[in-house]
């Protein structure tokens, strides 16, 4: 997969190269990652990339020119998808992660700064995304978090695939606990069914363990979880 993000902050993406299993899937040729710097497109001597809102306000607003220019420079693969980082997006989901990793092999992540982007970058995008209803500086996090969750779902990333099955949000709950040896630390020991060696066993307490953690913590992904079950 080719990931690509338009962002004033490239410095904020480059670590990604090297993070764990994150940096060895790029290594590998997994996924490429490329950045893209709206100032280097800029068109006057002051390689000036924002103004001051039309109406008056505060703060500055990111001007179309360059990251129209940053964006048209970004070679188009058949199947692209680009995403738009900004609060007032879709909040992201596993399931988002998910299809963008199956159904594409673009990402082209758009991100903002300053006080805000000019309305009319809104046009690049095929979606909006936002991690939650808070305001960052940038969108160079929120591209970052993406990053990361999609390229760890890609084959070949993670050692075991069976890894990404039974993890949170995988399939609508919270992931069961885990426990490593020692059997017992600090007068807390591991549950006895996890050392009976009977699987089916094991596999009933892990799937009652998510629906009682999920239940207790998101109650509002479990009755989702529920209606699903139901339908």
């Amino acid at each position: 997969m080719r990931l690509d993000v338009v962002s004033l902050a490239p410095e904020a993406i480059a670590p990604l190269l090297q993070l764990g299993v994150i940096g060895r899937a790029f290594d590998a040729g997994i996924a490429s990652l490329h950045t893209h710097n709206p100032r280097d497109h800029a068109n006057d001597k002051y390689r000036k990339v924002d103004d001051v809102p039309y109406g008056g306000g505060a703060g500055m607003v990111l001007k179309p020119e360059p990251v129209f220019a940053a964006f048209e420079a970004i070679p188009v693969l058949p199947q692209r998808r680009v995403l738009l980082m900004s609060p007032q997006g879709k909040v992201l989901e596993q399931a988002d992660l998910r299809r963008w990793a199956t159904g594409y092999e673009q990402l082209v992540l758009l991100c903002g700064h300053y006080e805000g982007f000019d309305e009319r970058i809104r046009s690049l995008a095929d979606e909006e995304v936002s991690l939650g209803d808070f305001v960052l500086t940038g969108g160079e996090l929120p591209a970052a978090v993406i990053v990361n969750g999609v390229v760890r779902l890609l084959p070949g990333t993670v050692g075991t695939a069976s890894c990404l099955e039974d993890e949170s949000h995988s399939a609508g709950l919270l992931e069961h606990p885990h426990y490593t040896r020692p059997a017992e630390f600090r007068g807390m020991a591991v549950p006895e069914v996890l050392r009976s060696g009977d699987h089916g066993a094991i596999a009933r307490w892990r799937a009652e363990q998510q629906q009682q953690r999920t239940q207790q913590r998101r109650p509002d992904l479990y009755a989702r979880w529920q209606a699903q079950q139901q339908q």
